[in-house]
């Protein structure tokens, strides 16, 4: 017979629909509000007396919570009251301190047996159902200071090699070089020989010099100012994308606001005390040279030991000022195991550039020590009185730098090395991670962490909801009055379309937001239209005198080569969308993409086995329905 399916067929589009079902059960379970602590460093263990101190802080302040879960790097408590969950993680960050990072989070509630089969609610994202956001500042002062540093270890060897002779070339704290001489000569000479490789800087001779001393200053131009500025914000950009990717967040948005600020917004992350702790960290590598017993005191600095034990053993190391290279010049870098002792090390690849600096540095100091300076930016909380008299959080930034190792230099290194003297394989992980995710051009602060309320993310999900029903009311009545049967078959396959549009959105860990709201109500539109392409058809059959068996089968294999042109055009605009869109785009993009596919399946497949189980075994059939 025309309209018949064999019973593989039927019973393989039962197990697809039934596999929609359950998939899409956890999206029925919401998702309950809580607080999430890690540590400010991998190495520290979260255990259970932290989390029974968090309890504790919660009780004293009448917030009700439960559910507490610890592993060994996090602790997790629930709230009750959705509404109180900011307001918990300010109590629980004030009993803990400045050593751990309390972040908000959402736990899940779907029952343990769909969790062992892989099924889980569909991730939303910010406007929906709320998520991370985090405003972060970059502190474009510091990288403005670090390139005159650089610049005037650079002109002392450029002089250098062009044989003028200088007294002093320095930094100062206002950003300015300050060359001195002992001759005019040669203080014009440096300028003349300066000014070309340094175009972003304004040459000056002061007025008044002290006897015997000749001077130039070297300022910054404004043009060069914003260019630094503009540098240090896009490579902060670059390097936060980066680290972002590396935690396997779902559609993040990672983008700049105004001058010197950066928004991020994290949407269905699991774990938001390790995003806020990798995110928020600033770390970085400085490579110098251990200082010699007659290095001057001007030239050398004295760091504390990352290792306790260290410290208490040899007290402060002494390094020289002089930088070889930082972290910025790390290409690669990943963590494994010393074969010898079995300790946790980082092993490096540096750039040519700096491959080529470390090679010329360490040639020419062949058993002389090399010290590797780990510098880290934080932000101390700290609970003051304002104005009012009221308790407010007041965040303090300081600069922690301490030397990893401090080991002699056997052989001239080049562009691979590696770094030992950590304290566990996390911290050794978390080091590589900073730094090949990217060195960040400038130290950044926490400014903002907020959510997108749950008010205004209910209110969206429900003109969400709203909508779709709507728009899928109105179909189904369009369809039910136009097509009658064949308007139940159409109805029933625009269920299942929208049912497995919602299971592969979940099983893929797509992330829906407004946007992609408004493309699963497009979808619904596009889903009948393909119903209305094979109705129309058939109905075309039968005024051209076909018999309703011919009709209904010409329907569905005539309309087919349409629907597919069409829904295959629509798919490579999507696909163009999901390429190159960001943030709603990317959204809706991922929607009607989705939406398409399970179009084709559900508009064809299920409503003409439908129409087969109906009609198909009717051997004298003289009238359908349509």
């Amino acid at each position: 017979m025309l309209n018949r399916y064999p019973l593989w067929k039927y019973l393989l589009l039962l197990f697809f629909t039934v596999i929609g079902i359950v998939y899409s059960i956890p999206n029925l379970y919401a998702p309950d509000a809580a607080i999430q602590v890690s540590g400010d460093s991998s190495a520290k263990v979260i255990d259970a007396p932290v989390l029974a101190k968090m309890e504790a802080a919660l009780k004293e302040a009448n917030i009700e919570a439960f559910g507490g879960e610890v592993t060994a790097k996090t602790a997790m408590l629930r709230i009750k009251n959705a509404e109180q969950q900011m307001v918990a993680r300010k109590i629980v960050q004030k009993a803990l301190g400045d050593g751990y990072v309390v972040a908000l989070n959402s736990a899940s509630t779907t029952p343990g047996w769909l969790q062992s089969i892989g099924a889980a609610p569909l991730k939303l994202g910010l406007d929906l159902a709320g998520g991370v956001h985090f405003l972060l500042e970059v502190d474009t002062a510091s990288a403005v200071a670090k390139r005159q540093e650089i610049n005037a270890d650079d002109m002392k060897d450029k002089l250098r090699k062009s044989k003028v002779r200088y007294a002093s070339i320095v930094a100062q704290k206002d950003n300015q070089i300050i060359g001195r001489f002992r001759t005019a000569e040669a203080r014009d000479e440096a300028i003349s020989t300066l000014r070309g490789d340094f175009p972003t800087l304004l040459f000056a001779t002061p007025d008044s010099q002290a006897a015997g001393e000749f001077v130039f200053t070297a300022d910054f131009t404004e043009a060069g100012v914003r260019e630094i500025e503009d540098y240090a914000l896009s490579q902060n950009l670059v390097t936060l994308r980066n680290r972002v990717n590396e935690l396997g967040v779902s559609e993040p948005m990672v983008q700049r606001q105004g001058r010197n600020r950066i928004i991020v917004q994290l949407a269905g992350i699991q774990d938001p005390a390790e995003a806020k702790r990798v995110i928020g960290k600033t770390a970085n590598l400085e490579f110098r040279l251990g200082a010699s017993p007659d290095t001057l005191v001007s030239n050398k600095e004295e760091f504390p030991y990352k290792d306790e034990l260290m410290q208490m053993q040899r007290g402060n190391a002494a390094l020289e000022r002089q930088v070889i290279v930082t972290g910025d010049r790390v290409s690669n870098a990943t963590s494994s195991f010393d074969p010898e002792t079995n300790q946790p090390q980082v092993n490096i690849t540096l750039d040519s550039l700096g491959g080529t600096h470390m090679h010329r540095v360490t040639r020419n100091n062949v058993g002389r020590q090399m010290g590797i300076l780990f510098i880290e930016y934080k932000t101390r909380t700290q609970t003051v009185k304002n104005a009012e008299g009221q308790d407010v959080e007041k965040m303090t930034q300081y600069v922690e730098r301490k030397v990893i190792s401090l080991a002699t230099i056997q052989s001239a290194l080049g562009v691979q090395f590696r770094i030992t003297g950590l304290d566990s394989p996390a911290e050794a992980s978390e080091l590589a991670l900073l730094l090949r995710a990217g060195a960040l051009a400038a130290p950044m602060h926490f400014v903002e962490e907020r959510t997108i309320g749950p008010s205004l993310g209910a209110e969206n999900i429900k003109n969400g909801v709203d909508a779709t029903l709507w728009g899928f009311g109105l179909v189904v009545l369009f369809m039910l009055v136009s097509y009658r049967m064949f308007g139940v078959f159409a109805n029933i396959a625009l269920g299942v379309n929208l049912l497995l549009m919602i299971t592969m959105l979940s099983m893929f860990g797509a992330t829906l937001t407004l946007p992609g709201i408004a493309g699963i109500v497009l979808t619904i539109g596009m889903a009948v239209d393909a119903n209305v392409l094979i109705h129309s058809r058939i109905r075309e059959e039968l005024k051209n005198g076909a018999s309703p068996q011919q009709a209904i089968y010409a329907g569905y294999e005539r309309a087919f080569v349409t629907i597919l042109d069409a829904n295959l055009t629509t798919l490579i605009v999507g696909i163009i969308l999901f390429a190159i869109g960001t943030g709603p785009i990317k959204g809706f993009a991922v929607t009607l993409i989705v939406g398409i596919i399970t179009t084709m399946y559900a508009s064809v497949s299920c409503s003409r086995a439908l129409a087969n189980l109906v009609y198909g075994r009717r051997k004298n059939l003289q009238k359908i329905s349509i």
